[in-house]
């Protein structure tokens, strides 16, 4: 017996722990958490919309608007705590890979570990904000963007690196709009345990909530494709910048209020594949 025969039973204590319930339970939480995001997020877009107020419509108004509420610092934290369930279960994805037949495929994991690492870094903007770091998570989202654009243009072939990014995010915006709209996620959920009902809202929500979130990435890369051609940092944008350049197109608080509603939708599908998806 040698020391590769004697890792396999480690290995697969390991593969049964990243499947089991500990994992399960981590995962439904960052799922409800992101669900909370959206769903605040929309809100604030929709009051901007109306003209009625308005806030800062991205994570950094999102954690604000938490924050002012009864018990907002509890919330917090059971947010960013929620948030490092969904790092550790897209990690234990990356590793052991997803559920589902083709999980196991390097292109799955690498993406699995790209969102850890995104969920990762909101989950720690969240948590400082939330023990009261100044200038943490609640900073503003089009500041930030239009700060690495101005560093990444200062590089070598900085204007080819931020235009290939911001083609990157259109991409990425109309690849998330396109499998919402094909409801591809039909096959992460447990449909044989759903009432008519519950997959009449979940296919409403996911299907309005996606597209609309696949919208609003693709505007944030337009303009950061923008401000590559240009050579002007100020023309990135952040999501509560692109979301009122929506308000300023010929459609106007119309067509920001469909967008504010499909993100708010995109929260309430979180909530439903938090209780339905299979992980």
């Amino acid at each position: 017996m040698n020391a590769r025969t004697l890792s396999f039973p480690g290995r697969t204590a390991a593969r049964k722990a990243a499947r089991g319930s500990s994992v399960g339970v981590a995962a439904r939480c960052g799922l409800a958490a992101r669900g909370v995001l959206y769903l605040l997020i929309g809100l604030i877009s929709l009051r901007i919309a109306s003209g009625d107020g308005g806030g800062q419509a991205d994570r950094g108004g999102a954690l604000a608007e938490l924050a002012a509420r009864p018990m907002g610092s509890v919330m917090l934290w059971a947010l960013g705590l929620g948030l490092v369930g969904m790092a550790v279960w897209r990690l234990s994805e990356a590793v052991f890979g997803a559920s589902g037949a083709d999980g196991h495929k390097p292109g799955k994991r690498l993406l699995s570990a790209a969102r850890c690492v995104f969920y990762a870094f909101v989950a720690y903007s969240v948590l400082t904000f939330a023990a009261g770091e100044s200038g943490s998570g609640s900073g503003s989202g089009d500041q930030q963007s239009r700060d690495v654009t101005a560093r990444a243009l200062e590089l070598p072939g900085g204007q080819w690196i931020v235009g290939l990014a911001g083609a990157a995010v259109v991409g990425a915006g109309a690849w998330v709009a396109g499998r919402a709209a094909l409801r591809k996620y039909h096959k992460h959920l447990k449909l044989s345990l759903m009432s008519r009902r519950a997959r009449r809202f979940t296919d409403v929500a996911g299907v309005g909530g996606g597209v609309a979130r696949g919208v609003v990435f693709a505007v944030v890369g337009v303009f950061f494709v923008r401000a590559a051609v240009t050579y002007e940092p100020n023309e990135a944008k952040g999501l509560d910048d692109a979301l009122r350049t929506v308000a300023e197109t010929p459609a106007g608080p119309g067509l920001l209020g469909l967008v504010a509603a499909g993100m708010a939708l995109f929260g309430l599908f979180s909530f439903a594949m938090a209780r339905w998806r299979r992980v």
